[in-house]
C-alpha cells in the first residue's frame, strides 16, 4: 500500500449530498435545526407559511392552465368530430343497416 498519495475509494458519494431539508424550496433560506419546517406535497419543504402558500398558488394556476388548453383542444376535436358525423349522415341515408347484437371473441 502506497502513503502519501490521494486515496480513490472509487465512490461518487464520498462528497456529502445535502438534505432535502436544508433550505426552503422557494427561497433556498436554509432552514434551521430548531425552526418550523412547512412540508407541502409530501416532501417539499419550506420556511414559512408564506412560501408554501405561493407555491401552492403557483401549481394550481399551472394546473388551471393545462386544463384550460386539454379543454379547448378536446372541444376543438369533439366539434371536428360532430361536423364530420354531420356530413356523413348525408351520405348514409341511403345505405341499408343491419341493427342487432355482435359478439367477438
Amino acid at each position: 500500500m502506497r502513503s502519501g498519495g490521494p486515496y480513490y475509494s472509487g465512490c461518487e458519494y464520498d462528497k456529502q449530498q445535502p438534505h432535502f431539508l436544508d433550505s426552503c424550496f422557494l427561497c433556498r433560506k436554509p432552514l434551521g435545526k430548531n425552526s418550523d419546517i412547512y412540508m407541502y406535497r409530501g416532501d417539499t419543504p419550506f420556511c414559512s407559511q408564506e412560501c408554501r402558500q405561493e407555491q401552492i398558488e403557483m401549481d394550481e394556476a399551472s394546473e388551471k392552465r393545462l386544463k384550460l388548453s386539454s379543454s379547448s383542444s378536446s372541444s376543438k376535436r369533439s366539434s371536428a368530430v360532430r361536423q364530420n358525423k354531420d356530413s356523413t349522415k348525408e351520405y348514409d341515408t341511403k345505405k341499408a343497416v343491419r341493427t342487432g347484437t355482435v359478439a367477438v371473441a
